[in-house]
């Protein structure tokens, strides 16, 4: 498998999770840099989750994952960083359909939406995806 350098945040509803799969990136040799937070203490998702599409956006990291407890407004957060696309995926096929249609660069989860194991499997085949390719991509980072 194909190793990234993979920026990561969470909310706190999302640190369980996002600790998991940060150990699980590096047991596989992936690079990963964590923008918080850094404990299930009450914070706002936002000022972990923006830094971590920047920085994606900036080419510093590869890919993104970002966590909460829905994952929806993360990934409305991550999706208000031009060039970022971010996809909230509950299921290993949207994984798929993510990566494989939209070309999607940060991945967002929801703690409180699928399991554990659910959420490995998923950012694993998401990693995975090779984009299609395709035209309707072009048209959207023309837009960006």
């Amino acid at each position: 498998m194909k190793t990234f350098k993979i920026a990561i945040g969470s909310d706190h509803a999302g640190f369980k999770y996002k600790e998991a799969i940060k150990a699980m990136l590096l047991a596989e040799g992936h690079t990963v840099w964590d923008f918080g937070t850094y404990s299930s203490e009450s914070c706002d998702y936002p000022d972990f989750i923006r830094p971590t599409a920047e920085a994606v956006v900036r080419g510093e990291y590869e890919r993104g994952i970002v966590l909460g407890g829905s994952g929806n407004g993360e990934a409305i957060v991550a999706n208000k960083v031009k060039g970022v696309r971010c996809g909230l995926c509950w299921t290993e096929q949207i994984a798929i359909w993510n990566r494989s249609h939209n070309d999607g660069n940060v991945l967002s989860l929801g703690e409180r939406t699928v399991t554990e194991a659910e959420a490995l499997k998923i950012v694993k085949v998401w990693l995975a995806t090779e984009f299609e390719g395709g035209r309707h991509i072009a048209r959207i980072k023309k837009i960006e």
